[in-house]
């Protein structure tokens, strides 16, 4: 087979609820690299809480905070960080609708209090992987700041919860225009709300095109996995697109095959059945 660039998404796609990678999966993604291909990380984690179980199976390139920020063979090729009067912007159209933020920044996330509460009794939609994956967050230690630390010198993607869709709803009138809302799937009788904006312009699909450009290769030549809203455009920009039989189900609906489920290493028999290893 022709080499193939191969991005993959971490929470629900490669491993499951903040876990380590399964033998299955990390066997496959060394195999597919001993066949030539390469293999990126396209997340919508920043790269202060990668955690090193990830970055060590080996990859060519992280694609990070949803695209905000990308790095090839160790080295930088993109950037974006938005100012921080569009930062405190955002904060206000939120706050003034009852919503509670997480700032994740190039150092690390920062999170109001009240958003921990919200997430701490918040029973997530299976197909929530980052619902699941912050509550797991704050299950496990991992360090998020205090809201009042945010050292106020801008950040790459802000993410809300709020108890009502009606006060996400209404944050759009000021921001819709210039942000991608990515909202995760909730059930009917749901506490809490939860999903991030993203500046247009900048996203996976995004980042795909970028890596292309710096291997010199062809988006025909690239299969992206992923489960969740933020991999969307990914989605659409992927020559071949898998959703993960865990994924929403309007992921699904645009993605060109659904493989297992993370918990039964889909992406591993995904990549057997797809020739890659």
């Amino acid at each position: 087979m022709e080499r193939k660039l191969i991005f993959l998404d971490i929470d629900g796609t490669l491993v499951d609820a903040f876990a380590s990678p399964s033998k299955r999966v990390a066997e496959a993604l060394q195999k597919a690299r001993e066949h030539g291909h390469l293999l990126f990380l396209c997340t919508g984690r920043s790269m202060p809480i990668i955690s090193s179980d990830i970055l060590d199976l080996g990859f060519d390139g992280v694609i990070a905070s949803a695209g905000g920020h990308i790095e090839v063979g160790g080295q930088v090729v993109f950037d974006s960080i938005l100012p921080e009067e569009t930062i405190q912007e955002c904060l206000s159209v939120f706050h003034a609708n009852g919503a509670y933020c997480r700032i994740e920044t190039p150092e690390g996330i920062y999170a109001d209090s009240k958003m921990e509460e919200l997430l701490k009794n918040a029973e997530p939609d299976p197909a929530n992987s980052e619902l699941i994956r912050m509550q797991k967050e704050l299950e496990t230690g991992i360090r998020i700041r205090r809201y009042e630390d945010y050292p106020c010198q801008g950040a790459y993607k802000i993410c809300f919860t709020s108890s009502e869709l009606s006060s996400i709803e209404e944050t759009k009138r000021s921001l819709g225009d210039r942000f991608k809302y990515a909202i995760y799937p909730f059930s009917e009788h749901t506490t809490c709300i939860n999903g991030e904006i993203i500046p247009n312009g900048v996203d996976k699909g995004k980042g795909i095109e970028l890596v292309c450009q710096q291997f010199g290769a062809s988006i025909k030549d690239t299969i992206a996995f992923g489960d969740s809203m933020n991999d969307y455009e990914m989605m659409e920009t992927a020559g071949i697109s898998v959703a993960m039989g865990n994924a929403c189900e309007e992921l699904k609906s645009v993605a060109d095959v659904v493989c297992g489920t993370v918990k039964e290493d889909g992406v591993y028999y995904e990549f057997q059945r797809m020739g890659l290893i």
